[in-house]
């Protein structure tokens, strides 16, 4: 009996949609790109239970016919390509023809178009790719499409997508890079009935603004310079950041002919430019859009489309990194030769026909280095040390790099404070320097992690709340995480769709601080969004870090004991969390050699 048998075509629709469709956010950029090129202008994307229940997107572009509406729904059935020599002169997003097949294959679609010359629209239900009713209907110009309950018939595909927090994170991120390379279309989205983002028609710049301005204390784009360069090969325009904006929250986006993309070489280009002006782990946000002839590249190279392949990616990787270079000097920003004399230092000239005096040395002629000057006999120096208890006795503890031990019976001296950054104590194993704001730090991250441990919540309220604004993105972590921001001490409480109420705070952070110390707080929980088990850890470290005693402030006796103290019997004294280096031992013979040989 025969084994080879050709797949129906609902089963080989199934098969192709695991390519294509991978979760709700690959059914919205299909969806989206599909009006895009039906020439909206304004695009709605409607949202319920991230994707798994609907997923809807409603266009005003030219719309589809009666046949158009039904053809659409076949596999390889597709507007944009007649010859295989088509695909490498494409400027539309879509072309294969598998998108809506693929969906409808997985879902349960409903489908609205109508085109301005006709009087009636077409509204078309489809279950599992097979169609179940087809009838003309009233409906504005454009096309309204319905993806109901994604994967109902792969119950196997549907148990494989995460939370839907996490489901609700790729659509957001799929809906910015498609808004940011339109920004002259308007675009709106909704989520379980709640507005999300409106954004209108406008400048790239003001797209950018839009999305991510929430965020940001100030301005957003106040903090990139423009960039623009028009070759033969390629155009290069956008936006890149100032090295001193550069964190590890960072945005970076490369889009091509309209299209996002992901390119490590690419992203490489940029990196060398910013050379040696980048802190250590922190990377620059750019959103740079290039412009080339579509022969030059090969967009189908992955069902997502999101890899592309250039035909010279070396010479296009030059044009990039001399055109970020170029707008990082322009503004200033990179470092330079500089040729300026003004207030320098002048040299004198010499002048050969002076004469030098010869150097004058005074001496005391009476001055006899034996003779005993001082008012302390020799012969009772065991006075000067015949009342121990003037020293403070602390218990030993010891590090591994630097071997100390400190013994019951060592007495200490009196802490000094060096620039207001130091703490230098002496002891018998040598001068111990030690780091006042990273020592605090340490202390204060361990009373944290104990605080949450013990679910102890301290918190100071505020008597006028402060309203902290958000994008859609930073909401739904601090949504999150508010349990966690709760057992530290913040007390938040939502106050719009974009924004939280702060109403109190944890006691050793500064009111005027708030906002700061949450907005660095919110930059490492999106960076561990994936590893809810180490927030509390994140948050604790962060806390510390920011109310710490800052370097430059002036401490006391008292405050230095307390600190000495304090950080000796913690279980880790020699190096803060994120493992930074607190003290520094100068032993006797280091000393010695090294400023008195």
């Amino acid at each position: 009996m025969d084994i080879i048998h050709l797949l129906p075509d609902n089963v080989a629709n199934q098969i192709a949609a695991g390519e294509v469709i991978q979760r709700p956010s690959s059914c919205l950029k299909e969806l989206a790109e599909n009006a895009l090129d039906a020439k909206a202008d304004k695009i709605q994307v409607i949202v319920q239970d991230a994707g798994r229940t609907l997923l809807q997107v409603i266009d005003n572009g030219v719309g589809m016919s009666e046949t158009d509406v039904r053809m659409a729904f076949e596999r390889h059935a597709t507007s944009k390509i007649s010859k295989a020599s088509d695909l490498f002169s494409l400027r539309t997003m879509g072309f294969r023809g598998e998108a809506l097949a693929s969906i409808c294959a997985i879902a349960q679609v409903e489908v609205s178009t109508r085109r301005e010359q006709d009087q009636l629209g077409t509204r078309l239900e489809i279950d599992g790719s097979k169609v179940q009713e087809q009838e003309l209907v009233q409906c504005p110009v454009g096309t309204n499409i319905k993806v109901k309950n994604l994967f109902y018939n792969v119950p196997v595909r549907r148990k494989f997508l995460k939370s839907d927090q996490t489901e609700f994170r790729n659509i957001l991120n799929e809906f910015y890079r498609i808004a940011l390379v339109y920004p002259k279309v308007a675009f709106v989205l909704v989520h379980n009935d709640e507005l999300i983002l409106e954004l209108n028609a406008g400048t790239e710049k003001q797209r950018i603004e839009a999305i991510f301005g929430k965020s940001s204390r100030n301005s957003y784009t106040a903090n990139f310079v423009e960039i623009g360069a028009d070759t033969e090969i390629v155009s290069i325009r956008g936006f890149i950041g100032k090295p001193e904006f550069a964190s590890k929250n960072h945005q970076q986006y490369f889009f091509v002919n309209g299209r996002y993309m992901r390119h490590p070489y690419f992203h490489k280009a940029v990196l060398n430019a910013y050379s040696g002006m980048l802190q250590q782990e922190a990377n620059p946000s750019y959103f740079i859009y290039f412009e080339v002839n579509p022969d030059t590249i090969d967009v189908n190279i992955h069902p997502t489309k999101t890899e592309i392949k250039f035909a010279d990616d070396q010479l296009v990787f030059q044009i990039l990194l001399a055109t970020v270079r170029e707008a990082l000097g322009k503004f200033n920003i990179a470092p330079s030769l500089d040729f300026d004399v003004s207030g320098k230092i002048e040299m004198p000239i010499l002048n050969t026909t002076s004469i030098m005096p010869k150097p004058v040395c005074t001496r005391d002629v009476n001055y006899n280095p034996f003779k005993q000057s001082n008012n302390v006999s020799s012969s009772n120096w065991q006075t000067l040390y015949s009342n121990p208890d003037d020293y403070t006795e602390h218990t030993t503890l010891e590090d591994t790099k630097q071997a100390v031990i400190f013994e019951d019976e060592i007495w200490w001296n009196v802490p000094i404070q060096y620039v207001d950054k130091y703490i230098c104590v002496a002891s018998s194993i040598g001068l111990l320097i030690i780091d006042q704001h990273r020592a605090h730090q340490a202390i204060l991250y361990h009373q944290y992690v104990k605080q949450i441990l013990d679910e102890r919540v301290i918190s100071q309220q505020l008597l006028f709340p402060e309203i902290w604004e958000l994008n859609p993105e930073s909401m739904m972590i601090v949504m999150d995480a508010l349990d966690e921001l709760h057992s530290v001490g913040f007390d938040l409480s939502q106050f719009s769709k974009t924004s939280f109420s702060i109403n109190g705070v944890p006691p050793n952070v500064e009111i005027a601080n708030a906002k700061v110390v949450l907005q660095e707080i919110l930059i490492h929980l999106q960076e561990n969004a994936k590893l809810k088990e180490v927030w509390r850890e994140q948050i604790a470290k962060q806390l510390a870090l920011h109310t710490a005693i800052p370097y430059g402030r002036h401490l006391t006796d008292e405050e230095m004991q307390d600190i000495i103290s304090r950080l000796f019997k913690l279980p880790t004294y020699m190096y803060t969390p994120d493992g930074k280096k607190i003290i520094h031992v100068l032993s006797d013979e280091e000393i010695g050699k090294n400023m008195f040989s």
